[in-house]
C-alpha cells in the first residue's frame, strides 16, 4: 500500500506540480505523518506548508491562463519530477521505505503529467472549453493529495 501511496501522491504532482508537496507538507505539520528523523523533516516545519500551499494555490490560478506554458515542456516537467519525487520520498519515508518512496513518487509525476495532458486534453475538446476540465483536473489533484496524506503510513 504504501508504494502506490507514493505513486499516486506523485500523480497528484503531476497534476499539479506544487499540490503533492503542499499536502505533504501539511500532513507532516499537522501530524498525520512523521518524517521527524528524515531527511525531509523540514517538510512539517512551521513556514514550509505556508509556503507550499502558497505556490499551489498561484499554481491553481496561474494554471488557468492561456499563456501559461505547457506542463510537457522541460522546465515544469523536471519541476513535477522534483515535486513527486520529494513528496514520494516524503510517503516513503512516513513509512521508512525512503528510497522506495521516491522512484514511485517520479514515476507517479510521469503518470500524471502526460496522462493529465491527455485527460484535459481529450475532455476539453469534447465539452468544447478548458476551464471546467481544468477545474475538475484541480478537484481531482486536491481530493487524492488529501486522501493519500490521511492514510495511514
Amino acid at each position: 500500500m504504501l508504494y502506490l501511496l507514493a505513486f499516486l501522491i506523485g500523480v497528484v504532482s503531476g497534476l499539479r506540480t506544487f499540490m503533492g508537496l503542499a499536502l505533504v507538507s501539511w500532513a507532516a505539520r499537522l501530524g498525520w505523518m512523521n518524517l521527524q528523523g528524515t531527511p525531509l523533516q523540514f517538510l512539517g516545519a512551521a513556514a514550509t506548508p505556508w509556503i507550499f500551499g502558497a505556490l499551489a494555490i498561484f499554481e491553481l490560478v496561474n494554471d488557468k491562463r492561456p499563456t501559461t506554458g505547457s506542463r510537457k515542456s522541460p522546465p515544469q516537467f523536471i519541476g513535477r519530477l522534483i515535486s513527486g519525487a520529494l513528496s514520494g520520498a516524503a510517503v516513503g519515508a512516513a513509512g521508512h521505505s525512503l528510497a522506495a518512496g521516491l522512484v514511485c513518487g517520479v514515476l507517479g509525476a510521469v503518470a500524471g503529467t502526460f496522462g493529465g495532458y491527455e485527460f484535459r486534453a481529450r475532455l476539453a475538446r469534447a465539452a468544447g472549453r478548458d476551464l471546467p476540465i481544468a477545474l475538475l483536473e484541480d478537484a481531482i489533484a486536491i481530493l487524492l493529495a488529501f486522501w493519500v496524506v490521511r492514510q495511514p503510513h
